[in-house]
């Protein structure tokens, strides 16, 4: 009686496990082709639009130098240990944002809250690369559309109180309405533009990690080359040496500002 029911248990058991094999390799996640790809995989989510533009206008905004003490307290209080609790559970459970909570039901909002946020990232930052795009296209002349006020859209305001630059951003690219009552009309040109945006977006994921993976050495990289040919550019202008010591000197008081704190 004792040898049977253990031998049920055993069938038992086994079952369960083929069950749980079957379904494991039913359900296999992609992996990594090399450890590069996933370094530069969070690298590449690390170092985004904010980096090049957001973070050095903050910088000017809350202090110069100052700000960058309050920005490595929340680095070193918040982002790492974030960070590191990210990428350990999802490599630990081997699931993605949402699942990975299963570990414990009580958590499932933050994976629903992760989602909801990488959402609406995407559809503001594919807004952000559809203007890049256009000024990319507009570029292909022989001179700078906003290099003067002779673009077609340009008013009378553009060279007095306005600059070229500022008059076909708001003239050319955006068409500004009039106001919140006036809804203006179809751009159809950032229409094309952001189609185009996410064309490249989805060819990018297309295949999973497989194909983003590679993307990455290009995406990964491409903002520290822009960033040290932009630093290049601006230390041979003039008053160059007068704009990093500006930079770099801090401005104490503004540390105390609760706006630092508010700002991301």
């Amino acid at each position: 009686m004792k040898k049977s029911k253990k031998s049920e248990e055993d069938i038992n058991n086994s079952i369960t496990s083929n069950i749980y094999e079957t379904d494991s390799s039913m359900f296999t996640r992609d992996q990594w082709s090399t450890k590069v790809d996933f370094l530069l995989a969070c690298i590449g989510f690390s170092v985004g639009f904010g980096n090049v533009w957001r973070f050095p206008y903050l910088c000017h905004k809350h202090g110069g130098g100052a700000f960058l003490i309050p920005y490595f307290i929340c680095v070193a209080v918040a982002g790492i240990p974030l960070f590191f609790l990210e990428v350990s559970l999802g490599q630990l459970l081997r699931e993605g944002a949402y699942g990975v909570w299963n570990i414990c039901p009580i958590f499932k909002g933050i994976g629903i809250a992760s989602l909801v946020v990488v959402f609406i990232l995407d559809i503001y930052y594919n807004v952000i690369l559809a203007w890049v795009l256009r000024y990319l296209f507009a570029s292909f002349t022989p001179y700078l559309p906003w290099s003067d006020c002779s673009f077609p859209e340009a008013t009378k305001k553009c060279g007095d109180s306005v600059t070229p630059s500022e008059e076909y951003w708001t003239e050319s690219v955006l068409h500004l309405s009039n106001g919140i009552n006036d809804i203006g009309i179809i751009r159809w040109d950032l229409v094309l533009c952001l189609l185009l945006a996410w064309i490249i977006v989805f060819a990018c994921i297309c295949k999973g990690i497989r194909s983003s993976g590679k993307v990455m050495y290009v995406t990964a990289t491409a903002p520290y080359l822009l960033l040290i040919t932009l630093m290049v550019r601006g230390l041979m202008l003039d008053g160059a040496i007068d704009g990093v010591r500006y930079y770099l000197t801090p401005s104490w008081e503004k540390i105390w500002n609760t706006e630092v704190m508010l700002n991301k």
